[in-house]
């Protein structure tokens, strides 16, 4: 990352969890230092000019997320389950959307494992997720596990 762009290693993103926590997720950072700063927050498109080249890297290998696992340590994420939102996505929530916070949030869900960007609107990801926490089980847990190591070794739905 640091061969990349000067700044730091690490990108703290504030994320709503369980019950509508706020928590910092941890990134390797893979835009350019106070990328957020200059065009404000948005995700970033296909050919963002402020991803790195290592970025472009560490983004298609899904080696950005890796740092999550310190979210998973420390309570704030579990292995699966609903990708956390951020809060101006929260406040744009209608009410069955507020189901997604009832289950700590995930590095891997039906959302990745299903075309991730893919998707063409949050209503549809929103109802992948409503349909986990209706179904949750240790078995589809594993499952989706399971169906990541291909998702992201193909590259299915990478930025």
């Amino acid at each position: 990352v640091k061969l990349g762009s000067p700044g730091p290693v690490f990108y703290l993103q504030e994320r709503v969890g369980r019950n509508g926590r706020n928590f910092s997720m941890v990134k390797f950072r893979s835009m350019e230092a106070d990328a957020e700063k200059t065009s404000g927050p948005k995700w970033a498109e296909k050919n963002d000019p402020r991803v790195t080249a290592v970025g472009k890297i560490i983004r298609r290998l899904h080696i950005d997320e890796v740092p999550q696992f310190i979210n998973v340590l420390v309570g704030d994420m579990s292995l699966v389950g609903p990708r956390p939102p951020l809060p101006e996505e929260v406040s744009l929530y209608v009410r069955k959307h507020r189901r997604r916070l009832s289950m700590r949030p995930g590095l891997t869900c039906t959302w990745q494992v299903s075309g991730r960007n893919e998707i063409p609107d949050f209503d549809t990801w929103a109802e992948l997720d409503l349909q986990y926490i209706d179904n949750w089980s240790l078995t589809t847990d594993f499952k989706l596990m399971l169906k990541t190591i291909p998702a992201v070794l193909g590259g299915i739905g990478a930025r």
